[in-house]
């Protein structure tokens, strides 16, 4: 058999269900990463103050990052494709809202909206994947859902900056409606229905969940310590009281496996590193090398190739290594990227300042996405995988927030920002070279 069929069986077993849950997955990365290149274009056509305009990313922040436990387990309990579609028709109305609006009050309301149904998407989608393939088809799958994780960030502010150039800000909102209505037909025609449980729905817990992750990522995104303290100690009282109850929202035996806890650690500091060098490095191309919001898109290019090109060889990679030594490696990567790029002088240009470590830093996210993303889901049993999706998708969206605030509490200097950075990957190294002994997705 030559290569051509052999790929052609490999896109025939893999149906419908991969491209479906990619596409939905990258809508909402992309969605996100969009607000950086457009921000300035939307804070002078609704008239923003910095304050208003910090409201437009918060309000889809907040409910995003509050909700996603909750999504999580609705996803085990009341069936992945139900809630699927639920999150994919909040998300495209909401972006139908934004895109026609020009009423502050509106748009905030409706990020809030969009954010909720990213939370559901973001679970679901991987969730989704865990029920629709097994072995190395699984591997692949989470590779792929790995690198769209990395590139949708990347491929956003691109997108977002050619859209506000080209057209306006709400063109990056708008393109989201045929998408999702395209994503509502295709489920519904391939995405297998997966049965109800009878198991209540511990309503106290996914109160307890909202308010507290709300708190403590409102807290972080404004600087409040007082609104952190109070997120923490809802935690805490959520986290208690869900070791007492008979079926919790968050089953604390997920935390028991060793891999899974690092995994979801590891997480939480990549994103504490990647969330803000997406936030300052267009802002840097900006103001230093007077790029346009498109180009400030482009100058992402290299890190959206590197991160595509280690992506395809990553399930070889992972079938030879193991799972947790890829990830090493990637966060090795990824480190020496962080420190290049902080040691850098912005007066050698683009290419040799940021371009170069630029690529070091992709290649180390290509090789860290798939890799803790699987340690994430490490021998969680199906009927939990929904919240094992949320778990480590919940790491994701409270790590930006929280790497972000302390870099903003702590320096206002470029190259103390990326120290920074390189800090929270270092200490995410120590944390991954303590997994290194199990094999994980062999």
């Amino acid at each position: 058999m030559n290569r051509k069929e052999n790929d052609n069986m490999t896109k025939q077993r893999f149906g419908m269900v991969l491209p479906i849950t990619l596409l939905a997955y990258f809508l909402i990365l992309m969605d996100n990463s969009i607000i950086f290149t457009s921000a300035t274009e939307i804070g002078q056509s609704l008239h923003l103050s910095n304050a208003g305009l910090a409201w437009i990313s918060n309000a889809y922040t907040l409910t995003f990052g509050g909700f996603l436990l909750l999504a999580g387990r609705l996803s085990d309990l009341l069936g992945r494709k139900r809630i699927f579609l639920i999150g994919l028709l909040i998300f495209g109305f909401s972006s139908l809202m934004i895109g026609l609006s020009d009423q502050v009050a509106v748009v905030i309301a409706m990020r809030a909206l969009q954010g909720i149904g990213s939370s559901i998407i973001a679970p679901t989608t991987l969730a989704l994947m865990m029920d629709a393939y097994q072995g190395e088809m699984r591997e692949k799958a989470i590779a792929y859902y790995g690198a769209t994780a990395g590139i949708g960030s990347s491929v956003g502010l691109l997108v977002g900056g050619g859209l506000t150039t080209f057209f306006s800000w709400e063109a990056g909102f708008l393109i989201n409606v045929p998408l999702t209505l395209l994503l509502v037909f295709l489920a519904i025609k391939f995405v297998p229905n997966t049965p109800r449980t009878k198991t209540p729905i511990d309503l106290i817990g996914a109160i307890l969940s909202v308010l507290a992750l709300v708190a403590i990522i409102e807290g972080l995104t404004s600087n409040q310590w007082l609104t952190i303290v109070i997120g923490a100690v809802l935690f805490i009282i959520f986290i208690i009281y869900e070791a007492r109850i008979e079926n919790p929202l968050l089953p604390l035996t997920l935390f028991k496996n060793r891999v899974r806890s690092g995994a979801y650690l590891a997480r939480l500091l990549f994103m504490m590193a990647m969330l803000p060098y997406w936030f300052f490095v267009p802002q840097v191309l900006q103001e230093s090398y007077h790029f346009t919001a498109l180009t400030a898109g482009l100058g992402f290019f290299p890190l959206t190739v590197v991160n595509f090109i280690a992506s395809l060889y990553l399930p070889k990679l992972t079938n030879r290594l193991g799972n947790n030594l890829v990830l090493l490696i990637g966060e090795i990567f990824l480190l020496i990227g962080m420190t290049w790029t902080a040691l850098s002088d912005l007066s050698a240009g683009y290419w040799l300042a940021i371009a170069l470590p630029m690529t070091v830093i992709g290649l180390g996210q290509g090789l860290v996405l798939a890799p803790v993303t699987s340690a994430g889901l490490y021998q969680a049993p199906n009927h939990l995988s929904g919240i094992a999706s949320g778990l480590t998708n919940t790491a994701h969206q409270v790590g930006g927030p929280i790497g972000l605030s302390l870099i903003v509490a702590t320096t206002t200097k470029y190259h103390g920002e990326i120290g920074m950075m390189a800090l929270y990957t270092g200490i995410a190294l120590i944390v991954v070279a303590s997994l290194v002994t199990r094999k994980v997705g062999k």
